[in-house]
C-alpha cells in the first residue's frame, strides 16, 4: 500500500467546531468502513482554509472514491515518495 497526501479547501477550516470536526472524521470513518478494500486515515491536518489529510491505501482512484463518497473535496492527491525526520539526518 502507498501513502497519499491529499489536500482539501475548505474555506473557513480552521473555523470548524470540534462538533463539526467530529462529524467530518465520523464520516470519513464510516466511508472508511464501506470501501471494502484496505484503507487507513493516519491523520489530517486543519490550517487556515485547507484540511491536509495522510491516507494509506492502494491507489489514487480509492483516495478519489473517499472524497466522492464523503462528500470531501480535494484539489489534489500526491503519492509520498519518501518519509523523513530528524533522525534520518542522525546517521
Amino acid at each position: 500500500m502507498a501513502i497519499y497526501l491529499i489536500e482539501r479547501d475548505l474555506p473557513g477550516a480552521s473555523m470548524l467546531s470540534s462538533a463539526e470536526l467530529r462529524e467530518i472524521s465520523a464520516k470519513s470513518n464510516e466511508v472508511v468502513a464501506g470501501l471494502g478494500v484496505p484503507y487507513r486515515w493516519i491523520t489530517s491536518y486543519v490550517a487556515g482554509d485547507k484540511i491536509y489529510c495522510v491516507h494509506e491505501t492502494t491507489s489514487p482512484d480509492t483516495v478519489r472514491r473517499h472524497g466522492e463518497l464523503g462528500g470531501f473535496p480535494f484539489s489534489s492527491i500526491t503519492e509520498v515518495a519518501s518519509v523523513i525526520s530528524p533522525a534520518t539526518g542522525q546517521g
